[in-house]
């Protein structure tokens, strides 16, 4: 691979951005979704209040966008109403040829130079939680920082742009609203702007459970897990933690998802 370039998105990128987010996430929908609307996401974020600009990168390659990051302000609002601004970041896309190569991480790493010369303070996702804390994020209960709705759970972390930069500040978490506002019906009709593509079936957590014994099936059960996709979103750790969850049953799991082509727990994942 040669050498990547990462510079701030232009209009004349928003398309291929789009078409790019498309691709990377097209293979991530749930049982529920019809189709991923991530790529929609992109293309309403930038019409919010909440988009930030200058942290709207792109890397590039031989003159192909191959990255992307996106980001928006969002808050933290602490017992006393006071209001702590943020960022959040997301989504993260790679090209599917050009993943597991750096790409989204070299993303991660200029962006948050450029966010922290703005002068913010931290970054708070929702991630793969056996990844991103391979690049410095920590859960969000570390600092005291909840879902608007008072939970906290492994993939929803926090990154400090400098240290100490959350002392002080807790609470809970809110982010601009256009996150839950998408629907299914709204990313059926945006897709038609796209070359037609074949509709992706999520592997369903059922290959998984008839491999695992009965104590252990039930456990995973318990995680409302409807496909394999959406079993990324449970950390290794959180997993061992379940009653009935041994040494074979996280052997299984693994083999399991890599056999679909599915990284999970301490598999090397790279984006």
């Amino acid at each position: 691979m040669g050498n990547v370039c990462i510079r701030r998105e232009t209009l004349d990128d928003y398309y291929a951005v789009e078409e790019l987010t498309r691709e990377a996430f097209w293979e991530f929908g749930s049982v529920e979704q019809t189709i991923c609307d991530e790529h929609l996401l992109v293309h309403k974020l930038r019409d919010t209040a909440a988009f930030v600009p200058e942290l709207s990168l792109v890397a590039e390659l031989d003159g192909r966008i191959v990255g992307h990051i996106i980001y928006s302000k969002s808050k933290v609002v602490d017992d006393n109403g006071d209001e702590h601004e943020l960022l959040t970041f997301g989504p993260l896309s790679v090209s599917p040829k050009y993943q597991k190569q750096g790409i989204g991480q070299s993303l991660m790493k200029y962006s948050f130079d450029v966010a922290k010369g703005l002068g913010f303070r931290a970054v708070i996702i929702f991630g793969h939680p056996d990844y991103y804390p391979r690049v410095g994020f920590r859960r969000a209960a570390e600092f005291g920082i909840t879902t608007s709705d008072g939970k906290t759970f492994d993939p929803f972390m926090t990154f400090e742009l400098y240290q100490g930069a959350l002392d002080g500040i807790n609470g809970r978490y809110f982010i601009d609203e256009v996150y839950e506002q998408l629907t299914q019906e709204e990313a059926l009709e945006f897709d038609k702007r796209f070359p037609a593509k074949e509709a992706y079936v999520p592997v369903l957590i059922e290959v998984l459970l008839e491999r695992l014994k009965p104590e252990a099936r039930k456990e995973i059960e318990s995680l409302n897990v409807g496909t394999l996709k959406w079993m990324k979103s449970k950390s290794e750790r959180s997993v061992r933690a379940l009653p009935n969850i041994c040494d074979e049953s996280i052997r299984i799991i693994k083999d399991v998802m890599r056999e679909y082509g599915y990284a999970w727990g301490e598999t090397n994942y790279e984006r």
